[in-house]
């Protein structure tokens, strides 16, 4: 499963590219390079992603899918239950997983930021 990592593409309260700011999360992908909705259905195993932020540390947590709402990201403490754990982080964007595609992430405060795809691997 590739690891795909993105980091900002600028905009308000993010730097640009900077590196301090990042998530690495695990995608099946179709042929197009798309997430796999069917991929994620038939997988027996959460999905891992990562968070990245200055004076926060690190975040593990898993990747989600829902017909209705699509793609997104939620974010584990120490003390969390997955099973309680809230979605932190709604993915937006209809374009396959390559370096340079963008996409749109709500962020637990409710505000969007774009978020380049630096690395599939």
């Amino acid at each position: 499963m590739p690891l795909v990592v993105l980091s900002p593409s600028g905009g308000t309260g993010l730097p640009e590219g900077s590196p301090q700011y990042r998530y690495e999360v695990r995608l099946s992908l179709d042929a197009q390079g798309y997430p796999d909705p069917k991929a994620w259905y038939a997988d027996s195993k959460p999905w891992p992603a990562r968070r990245f932020w200055p004076n926060q540390g690190l975040m593990d947590g898993d990747v989600i899918y829902d017909e209705d709402s699509g793609w997104a990201l939620r974010f584990f403490r120490r003390d969390d239950s997955p099973v309680d754990a809230p979605i932190q982080a709604v993915i937006r964007g209809s374009v396959p997983c390559r370096p340079g595609e963008n996409v749109t992430i709500t962020e637990p405060d409710g505000r969007d930021y774009a978020w380049r795809i630096v690395g599939v691997d």
